[in-house]
């Protein structure tokens, strides 16, 4: 049975409460689980707005490779118990996107979703647009607030959670884990190597090669619905070049998923399969497995500091495609191969006796504990020289290194400016050299957070954690081992206990106390000082006890809603008028196509177009492949969701208001003959100031697709592997 609207997921519950009853077992459900899935655009804006992920603020953005989405997926026990978990595509979540969320499910759900039963997750792509974030260091790379993009991730985040409530159903669950050795490696081995030997030894590798998953089934059909993993892995196939909107390689992964299960019948974003690849301990671990060299004379980089003639500029790591848009493909195909792999072999089914959830606001500015019996605390919030250093995904500018734990005199002077730390705060800290003491800057908003969201959600026998930031993969462990611990030893064994990446907010990095002495990236954006991690071990394992014992836990000191105090500062250009000049028109063709192609050619075509942000076409697209139908109409094939679509937005003379759109279609091997042609559709900004944008569209020639060679000697029509369930593949 399938709940489509709220009546009828009331009616569901019911039923499904009643013939609970009547029942002799629990194994055909799940033990009265219910679950639903829900997915909802949220791109944001594609033009000139600058980038969340990488810090570089001419990083903008100008175009789509593939778009954003929340993949909600809720879960409900037989006792009306109720946990809302969503995997965003974006570098991270805010405090203040959460509070929007809510808000907006408050009206429609009364009090069903609050701060405890709502876990937001994201896939921390650095191809997203930023200026959701209300703190202010966070916010200043993306030249402060954006409306667009906090509304988009607010509305599109609630609106899957609400599709995923609606559409609750009795559910099985299938868990399933295994290795993928191929997809990551360490970005900072070095300091990983200081972590202790004992410990180390305890552990294959210097990163954490285990996807975990999920495999959801109807309970009445049998039908699979849904699938969820982790697997840690930063989104930074794509370099701070880019400038097309994307999920990078965890968005491959998920497209190719969801494609895949509903064998191309769906365009991306409307499928009733929703597939969710989260991250979990991914702070030290890169996608680009070429690993690190110098690009002026391909030599490996210093592996202490990563530079290259004392330069980070030239210390660059590489994917192992092509380039790195085909990096993002095989490292996102490598992803999705090894979860259908998982998900085809899931056997062991979950049974879910309940759902119960453990949640509490912590200010870890000054959070004491003993370690190794000495009293020690946590630190107000400062950032260390290496952080501006970036990583070898991401180099920084100017002089800085990894591995500074000296500073130097001028950037001292440059730091005091804004605010010089005390002897305290230099003590507390140490060996971090503050390059930027963010605990004590507040203008225009606090500078970092002080009051950190922690959550476990338990269901049945499995455990999520919610990391508050980018926690190393050793930092990660001792969190997973403290929790797992805690839980046994207060009569929960043999329960499996899952890390679920920069969830509810974001508080930069978490490094083991060992790694922050070398201070590279990670440790240096360590914000609470040393002993950050051993705080979060000591919370989690509280909070684990808290969720075993079934023991209440005080919600601790609210969150701060930055939403009033950070939206009037907003730096990106606004869109004034839109142009093409005298005799031409919005959505004219420039370039046309060629008259005929072959699977694996590329299909490309420009037109006059508008500001994309006039209209962020969520739900919609700005391009679509469509194919003549044998009674003459033309048919969706494709969008600008799909991976093997780019649509790329160029401001050719910003004084006229002129632009152009290209689109790009690679066409798979199993795309099939005929007849197709290319559209784009847009918004245009008049002239006179008073009106309001209004919608074009341009369509190109018509050209033919012809069969390939390889297709007629193979006789292959479905690759999934090769051709990404592409057009013409339905």
């Amino acid at each position: 049975m399938t709940c489509r609207s709220q009546l009828s997921a009331w009616l569901c519950l019911i039923s499904f409460g009643l013939l609970s009853l009547f029942s002799t077992g629990c194994g055909a459900s799940g033990g009265g689980l219910m679950a639903g899935v829900g997915v909802a655009d949220i791109t944001g804006p594609a033009g000139e707005v600058p980038m969340m992920g990488y810090a570089k603020a001419s990083q903008k953005t100008a175009g789509i490779h593939i778009r954003l989405f929340a993949r909600a997926f809720v879960f409900r026990d037989r006792f009306g118990a109720t946990v809302a978990y969503v995997n965003v595509d974006a570098a991270m979540v805010s405090q203040m996107v959460k509070l929007r969320v809510l808000e907006i499910l408050k009206k429609k759900f009364g009090n069903t979703y609050t701060e405890k039963n709502v876990l937001l997750s994201a896939i921390h792509t650095h191809s997203g647009p930023g200026g959701f974030h209300g703190y202010t260091l966070y916010a200043i790379s993306t030249l402060g607030y954006m409306s667009d993009t906090f509304e988009a991730f607010s509305n599109g985040i609630a609106s899957s959670i609400e599709q995923a409530h609606l559409s609750l159903r009795p559910a099985r669950l299938f868990y399933n884990e295994g290795e993928l050795n191929d997809s990551s490696v360490s970005r900072s081995p070095s300091s990983y190597l200081l972590n202790p030997a004992a410990e180390r030894a305890r552990y294959s590798g210097d990163v954490d090669r285990t996807m975990q998953l999920l495999k959801l089934v109807d309970g009445s059909t049998g039908e699979p619905f849904g699938m969820l993993n982790w697997f840690p892995v930063h989104c930074t196939s794509l370099n701070n070049t880019n400038q097309m909107i994307s999920g990078d390689n965890k968005g491959w992964a998920a497209q190719l998923f969801e494609r895949y299960m509903s064998r191309g019948a769906q365009l991306p974003g409307k499928q009733k399969f929703v597939a969710a690849f989260s991250n979990a301990n991914e702070g030290d671990v890169s996608p680009n497995t070429a690993g690190p060299r110098c690009i002026d004379t391909g030599e490996p980089c210093d592996i202490l500091t990563s530079t290259c003639g004392g330069r980070t500029q030239k210390c660059v790591a590489f994917g192992p495609g092509r380039d790195m848009m085909d990096s993002a493909r095989i490292i996102g195909q490598r992803q999705f191969n090894k979860a259908l792999s998982l998900f085809q072999s899931a056997t062991r089914e979950v049974q879910v006796d309940s759902i119960s959830v453990v949640h509490q606001n912590v200010d870890m500015t000054n959070y004491e504990l003993t370690v190794n019996g000495k009293r020690v605390r946590t630190c107000k919030p400062a950032m260390g020289f290496s952080f501006a250093a970036g990583t070898t995904d991401g180099p920084g500018g100017f002089d800085f290194t990894q591995g500074d734990t000296s500073g130097n005199l001028f950037w001292n002077i440059v730091r005091s400016v804004l605010s010089k730390p005390s002897a305290e705060q230099v003590d507390c800290q140490k060996p971090k050299p503050i390059l930027l003491n963010t605990g004590y800057m507040s203008f225009p908003t606090q500078w970092q957070p002080s009051v950190v969201e922690t959550q476990l959600v338990r269901i049945g026998p499995l455990t999520l954690v919610a990391l508050p930031g980018e926690f190393t993969t050793m930092s990660g462990r001792r969190v997973r081992d403290a929790v797992r611990a805690a839980l046994e030893q207060n009569g929960m064994p043999d329960g499996t206990v899952i890390l679920a990446g920069l969830s509810n907010l974001y508080s930069s990095y978490i490094a083991t106390y060992e790694e922050y002495q070398a201070q590279r990236y990670e440790a240096a954006s360590t914000i609470y000082g040393p002993h950050t991690l051993s705080a979060y071990v000591d919370q989690f394992g509280k909070l684990a006890r808290a969720l075993a014992t079934n023991a209440s836990v005080d919600s601790g000191p609210p969150v701060p809603n930055l939403y009033n105090k950070i939206k009037s500062y907003s730096f990106i250009t606004p869109i004034v008028y839109d142009s093409v000049g005298i005799g031409r028109n919005f959505g004219d063709v420039v370039t046309q196509p060629k008259v005929a192609y072959r699977p694996g050619d590329t299909v490309s075509a420009s037109f006059r177009t508008g500001h994309p942000r006039n209209n962020m076409m969520l739900g919609g697209s700005f391009m679509m492949v469509q194919r003549k139908n044998s009674s003459g109409d033309w048919e969706e094939i494709c969008n600008d969701a799909c991976v093997e679509t780019r649509f790329r937005w160029q401001r050719t003379n910003a004084l006229l208001g002129h632009s152009l759109a290209h689109l790009d279609w690679d066409i798979p091997s199993c795309a099939r003959p005929g007849t197709y042609r290319l559209l784009h559709t847009g918004w245009y900004k008049p002239v006179l100031l008073w009106q309001k944008p209004r919608q074009f569209s341009g369509a190109t020639r018509e050209f033919q697709v012809k069969s390939s060679s390889a297709r007629q000697a193979t006789g292959q029509v479905r690759d999934v592997i090769n051709d990404m369930f592409g057009s013409g593949c339905n």
